[in-house]
């Protein structure tokens, strides 16, 4: 069970249940074993977008060249309906490609530009295990208890990129 002395003296007391199993959402997102849904989603700071512009882009060229092909054999064998349907396939999964990739460079960059004023939430916030709850120790800078999702939500809303949450 977490102590005052776990927390550097802080002292971290629940005002929901008045636990004192409490900790920080940095140290609480990552809980090994735990039978609650996976706390390093509901928990997270922000989307975490990783390389998949990369992928993206190899995925559609992979598509366009097949339209490219087509549009090839269709040329050769003299086929115009092979010609034109495999340039107009080229085409749309070039356009395509272009239109996720730019998608997720926007993603990326919304996700730097607001991580510090979603670190500025985030980082106070202590999470409870015993009503899993978070909340701000002190009120500062939100007062009240909150869901792990509702937080999520908040902190997401704060870095600016809460379009990219989930659909409900």
């Amino acid at each position: 069970m977490a102590t005052p002395e776990t927390h550097g003296g802080l002292g971290a007391v629940c005002p929901t249940c008045g636990g004192t199993a409490v900790r920080p959402v940095s140290e609480a997102r990552y809980a090994k074993g735990s039978l609650r849904k996976d706390l390093t989603t509901r928990l997270a700071k922000g989307p975490e977008k990783g390389g998949d512009g990369c992928l993206h882009f190899l995925e559609g060229m992979v598509l366009t060249g097949i339209g490219v092909a087509l549009a090839w054999t269709g040329h050769q064998q003299d086929k115009p309906l092979h010609l034109f349907g495999g340039m107009a396939l080229a085409v749309l999964c070039f356009a395509g490609t272009l239109g996720v990739v730019r998608s997720d460079r926007r993603e990326r960059a919304a996700e730097k530009a607001g991580e510090q004023r979603a670190s500025r939430v985030w980082e106070p916030a202590h999470y409870c295990d015993g009503c899993e709850t978070v909340f701000c120790p002190g009120g500062v800078p939100w007062a009240g208890t909150m869901t792990p999702e509702d937080f999520r939500r908040f902190v997401w809303t704060e870095g600016g990129y809460a379009d990219q949450l989930p659909a409900r």
